[in-house]
């Protein structure tokens, strides 16, 4: 009888220092608890790495943008004085976005702002307007809303800080790909501070328009000298979305990077306390059955 109960106390025990007791659901071992540990702290070295190589980009995106957002500064002085007679119906709508995730809902931004665009009726889109995307982040979102919009895509644009040589072949190949548009719109995220941002749209005038505003009849040109004109004006809108873009990538990443990072720190902070308390209980247990034992001897 009592090496029944003997054997029978041996086998409820656990069979090593920190297993779950016998009959316990779902309760985590110390084994993996630690396990656990050990791959949250790793994550949080990754996250915190990340952090600082995106704040170092960051500061380089940010002049870069400064110096970018001339461009945009010179077109809109051109459009101001040139304002179209009628807005237009079929709109080229250019989608600015990266290759690159771990950033946010920076992607998700500009294409919620395109399918708002779709959907305003006051903006007066044909719903068979033209879309163009620059990143493929985007792309695969708007491929599941606007499939059949999109005409032309983009990628492999400013995988470092973008350049008007990068805009410029952006440009050239819009203008070659004989899409029909009465005007241009150009989505883009907004930098507002280090920590913030906002989607944007901006508008470009094509050739044709810029002819028959009255701010060009006015003058006698050549017909190359508007086409150009028009050409170097959606280079410069598309440098100036890009650049801008660009900068709030890196700081939507770096903000991700950070917050990935505290919520490792809580995690760890957890772990480490059921941790502890796990191992506490199973010496408790292992000390009340080498009392038991003594005292029975």
């Amino acid at each position: 009888m009592l090496a029944r109960r003997t054997l029978g106390r041996l086998a409820a025990q656990p069979p090593v220092l920190g297993a779950a007791p016998a009959g316990a659901r779902n309760m985590a071992t110390l084994r993996e608890i630690e396990l656990r540990l050990k791959s949250v702290r790793n994550i949080e070295k990754i996250t915190k790495s990340m952090k600082m190589i995106a704040s170092t980009k960051l500061n380089k995106a940010q002049r870069a943008m400064v110096a970018g957002k001339q461009y945009g500064v010179a077109n809109a002085e051109v459009f101001k004085n040139a304002p179209p007679e009628a807005p237009a119906k079929r709109k080229l709508v250019i989608v600015v976005s990266s290759d690159k995730g771990l950033c946010g809902g920076i992607h998700s931004s500009v294409s919620k702002a395109t399918r708002r665009l779709f959907a305003d009726k006051e903006a007066g889109l044909e719903p068979s307007s033209p879309i163009m995307v620059i990143g493929d982040k985007s792309k695969a979102q708007l491929s599941r809303a606007l499939p059949k919009n999109i005409v032309l895509t983009f990628n492999q644009i400013g995988r470092d800080i973008p350049t008007f040589a990068d805009a410029a072949g952006v440009a050239d190949l819009i203008l070659k790909s004989g899409v029909e548009y009465d005007g241009i719109a150009i989505v883009y995220n907004k930098f507002l501070s280090a920590i913030s941002y906002e989607s944007a749209v901006v508008e470009v005038e094509t050739e044709s328009t810029l002819k028959e505003s009255p701010g060009f009849k006015a003058y006698e040109m050549e017909d190359d000298v508007t086409k150009d004109l028009a050409e170097f004006a959606l280079a410069n809108a598309i440098y100036a979305a890009l650049v801008e873009s660009h900068a709030c990538e890196q700081s939507a990443r770096r903000n991700a990077m950070d917050n990935a990072s505290k919520n490792a720190s809580d995690m760890i902070s957890r772990l480490q306390m059921q941790y502890n308390r796990g191992r506490q209980a199973a010496i408790t247990n292992e000390l009340v059955d080498i009392i038991t034992g003594a005292s029975a001897l």
